[in-house]
């Protein structure tokens, strides 16, 4: 196996070990949004606020608020050990469980300098790297049963979290905060194109370091927009959650129309990746496009483009991080916005099914 395919595999690993950290707080902050019915003031209150039944200045809470507020600080939990997660299980696919440490503390600091699911990503690898060089040294025997506990995880952290801070810090964050920037000037000109891009980046990788630029931008917005229920930032996000959940619902489709143009496997795969789809969880197309790039790649580019920019042009908005059709409820004109996911889905569809299409034919 290549090296560019091995670390295919271990971003991958850790993406589908963060993935159940993301269900988790964005279903709790949807619970925590749906519940409270106006979301104006509770989102800064913490779980203890909620079993007080007070605010920050010992005002009475409402009770759909105080319940909102409740399920909205549970969130926070999982929601703390995304970055962590996703760096922690790289570095794991990569040295097994010497990996583990210095993983998750590089997912850790990779938050705290501002390098996001990036910098995370470059963390693990260099994590991993560095464990497993650390776990192949001949060392005297005495010091053997000691190295995995105490040996390989100090010296593994230590080095791991310098590149970070030298490294990372300097090189990595600046191109996130660029790619923000510029997702964020593109808005101020056309919010359709901005959308069209939106779509071709949740699309590109599936859940990798493309793909997590564009969430990032989404949820900052989301966060910008604090108790707002209108505003740009929201209608961002909706773009880059609706563009995300074409890929395999796209996918799932065309397994069901030319079920002939897919291996018995892959339309096992179109069954999941309904539920996968629906839930917003983009890696759900990643089995498809592992086995044929050129073809699946580029048609789901295209429904995710076309998907984030109707949704930009209708201009839906949603108060939630993720949670897919969980979340329904939250979304500003839910009727566009299904459409909007619903025309993506049958352009993605097709395109699968025409460019499979002529690589039969030329195949024959």
């Amino acid at each position: 196996m290549s090296s560019g395919s091995n670390i295919r595999r271990y971003l991958m690993t850790g993406v589908s070990y963060m993935i159940p950290f993301v269900t988790a707080g964005g279903i709790l902050i949807a619970l925590g949004f749906m519940i409270s019915g106006d979301p104006t003031g509770f989102t800064g209150l913490g779980v203890q606020n909620a079993l007080d039944g007070t605010d920050a200045s010992g005002a009475s809470l409402d009770p759909r608020v105080r319940i909102g507020a409740f399920f909205f600080g549970l969130a926070m939990a999982p929601w703390g050990f995304l970055l962590p997660a996703l760096a922690g299980y790289i570095a794991y696919a990569i040295a097994d469980r010497p990996g583990l440490v210095p993983g998750f503390a590089a997912g850790a600091v990779a938050g705290s300098i501002g390098s996001g699911f990036l910098g995370a990503m470059v963390g693990g690898l260099v994590a991993g790297y560095i464990a497993n060089w650390i776990s192949t040294w001949n060392v005297p025997a005495a010091v053997r049963s000691i190295m995995p506990i105490v040996v390989n995880p100090l010296i593994s952290v230590i080095v791991t979290l310098a590149v970070m801070y030298f490294g990372v810090k300097n090189i990595v964050t600046p191109l996130n905060k660029g790619a923000n920037n510029w997702l964020q000037s593109l808005g101020g000109g056309s919010a359709i194109l901005l959308g069209v891009v939106i779509g071709l980046m949740m699309a590109f990788d599936m859940g990798g370091p493309v793909n997590k630029v564009a969430y990032t931008f989404g949820v900052a917005g989301l966060t910008a927009a604090g108790t707002s229920t209108t505003g740009a930032g929201l209608t961002h996000m909706a773009a880059v959650m609706a563009a995300g959940m074409t890929p395999p619902l796209g996918l799932a489709l065309a397994t069901v129309v030319r079920k002939s143009l897919f291996t018995d496997a892959e339309r096992e795969n179109g069954k999941a990746a309904w539920v996968l789809g629906a839930s917003f969880i983009t890696e759900g197309a990643i089995p498809f496009a592992a086995a044929d790039p050129a073809r699946v790649i580029p048609s789901i580019m295209v429904g995710s483009a076309v998907t984030g920019g109707l949704v930009e042009a209708f201009g839906n908005t949603l108060r939630a991080p993720h949670g897919g059709i969980a979340v329904f409820p939250l979304v500003g004109g839910v009727g566009t916005y299904v459409l909007a996911i619903v025309i993506g889905t049958v352009i993605t569809a097709a395109a699968v099914v025409v460019a499979k299409g002529i690589g039969a034919k030329a195949a024959a």
